[in-house]
């Protein structure tokens, strides 16, 4: 594999997808992570996008039907995760968000740059259906103010993710 600026690009690059990796401006004491992309790449709007284009990557732990795992929901910013949905989705009883350490520890990336792409450790994935409305979605490219736009069909089959509706009500 050709040296990339990170593991998920690496990951795109090596399995031949198109992508375009768009930067933009991280505020380092900056919490609210999505909330900046969506300000600063769809406010922006140099590419067209829509808040509801660019994709969150939370990292939730599974109960119930298996022993406890972690796993990854992909959804738009704007939205809020349902664990309920998110843990059926995935064959659990229950979902929780996964505590912040564990979470970087089995994606190898710091809060803010968790990437589908590219994990230490392939987790099992759920994409929320609204992406295959969009002909491409943006999510973290594995750095804190990199996104990468990519076809929401290479996000479900390079991410091997069920695909359903993951918005709370």
């Amino acid at each position: 594999m050709s040296r990339a600026a990170t593991r998920a690009i690496a990951a795109l690059t090596a399995a031949q997808v198109p992508h375009e990796v768009l930067r933009y401006h991280h505020v380092p004491d900056q919490r609210s992570f999505g909330s900046e992309a969506v300000e600063q790449l769809a406010a922006a709007g140099p590419s067209g996008v829509r808040p509801e284009q660019i994709f969150k990557t939370l990292i939730v732990r599974l109960t119930g039907a298996a022993p406890p795992a972690l796993a990854v929901a992909v959804l738009p910013v704007p939205a809020t995760l349902s664990l309920k949905a998110a843990a059926t989705a995935l064959g659990a009883s229950r979902a929780t968000m996964a505590d912040p350490a564990a979470a970087q520890r089995v994606t190898g990336y710091v809060l803010g740059g968790i990437s589908p792409f590219g994990q230490r450790k392939a987790l099992p994935t759920v994409v929320d259906a609204s992406a295959v409305t969009f002909e491409r979605v943006l999510c973290s490219a594995g750095r804190r103010g990199w996104d990468v736009a990519v076809a929401p069909a290479d996000l479900i089959r390079l991410t091997d993710a069920v695909v359903a509706d993951l918005k709370a009500r």
